[in-house]
């Protein structure tokens, strides 16, 4: 079995090398002017600013699974990150969830101010696209399925959608099924085209994407459950963020609607149900060990 610490730590350093590639001045020939290159800053300090990259992780491990060329995932592969970046960007901003720490830095509209922080947020999602549509390993028409997946995924009837229900859940009761449907748009979806990206760019069939999308819904809202019980159970160090801030917002949790002791049962049973759906492919080991390792983590 392989060592699963190292080949996620391998993976991780080329993602990041390849997304500083991706917004490094030289990949914007002819636009060097003053107000860029303060853009460009405010849009590499997010970006660059540590993360589990586990959407590009998914896409390379997925095209890897049914027997496609990794390379060619690796820039689609970051350009989900760049889509993820952008959400956190202005999840954070004072309109939205209010925080002012992000991975233990200042917030971008921290660093940067409100202004600049809602643009470099609008720029990492065009620039997503555009690191697609530009990618010469990849035909036109597996370009134009990703982009489609991406765009419907980050969209108003995904992520975008349940990121309007988790304010509209603020200050109320609401019971578990809201919660889990939040989640599945604000999360899940991005997390279930990243699976699918892979897929396609491998060029599975009907069948290994099903299975993929299994695999994803499972373990982005295991995701989540553990998101909430590290809410309640870690510290502002090891989180990287301030913690209780769902109660500050008195947002219903599946800690609060659960209790710790069953949240945990819950997100075993996803993450078991995750693992399952992939258990009858050849070289499956990393994408169970990386369930268990979303599972067990600390932050």
């Amino acid at each position: 079995m392989i060592d699963f610490k190292s080949y996620l730590n391998n993976s991780v350093i080329q993602i990041n090398n390849t997304l500083k590639e991706l917004t490094s001045t030289s990949s914007f020939s002819g636009r060097e002017s003053g107000g860029f290159n303060v853009m460009l800053e405010a849009m590499s300090y997010s970006l660059e600013n540590g993360g589990k990259r586990i959407r590009p992780f998914l896409v390379v491990e997925f095209c890897k699974l049914f027997g496609g060329d990794s390379g060619k995932a690796l820039i689609p592969a970051c350009a989900t990150e760049m889509v993820h970046t952008y959400s956190l960007i202005h999840d954070d901003l004072p309109c939205m969830d209010n925080d002012d720490i992000r991975r233990g830095k200042p917030s971008n509209h921290i660093k940067f101010g409100y202004a600049n922080a809602l643009l470099a947020g609008d720029a990492l999602l065009t620039l997503a696209f555009e690191t697609i549509s530009k990618d010469t390993n990849l035909s036109g028409d597996i370009k134009s399925e990703i982009i489609y997946e991406l765009s419907v995924a980050a969209g108003a009837s995904g992520m975008i959608a349940g990121q309007v229900m988790d304010l509209q859940n603020e200050n109320k009761n609401v019971d578990i099924i809201t919660v889990e449907l939040t989640d599945q748009l604000k999360t899940g979806k991005m997390i279930c085209a990243s699976g699918k990206i892979g897929c396609i760019i491998a060029g599975a069939d009907d069948k290994c994407k099903s299975d993929a999308l299994d695999y994803c819904r499972n373990i982005g809202l295991a995701f989540q459950v553990i998101d909430d019980i590290l809410d309640v159970i870690s510290t502002d160090e090891i989180l990287g963020k301030p913690i209780k801030s769902d109660f500050i917002n008195n947002k219903s949790t599946y800690v609060s609607l659960l209790g710790l002791e069953k949240a945990k049962k819950y997100a075993e049973g996803l993450t078991q149900n995750a693992v399952d759906s992939i258990s009858d492919y050849d070289n499956n080991s990393v994408l169970i060990q990386f369930a268990y390792y979303l599972l067990n983590r600390i932050s």
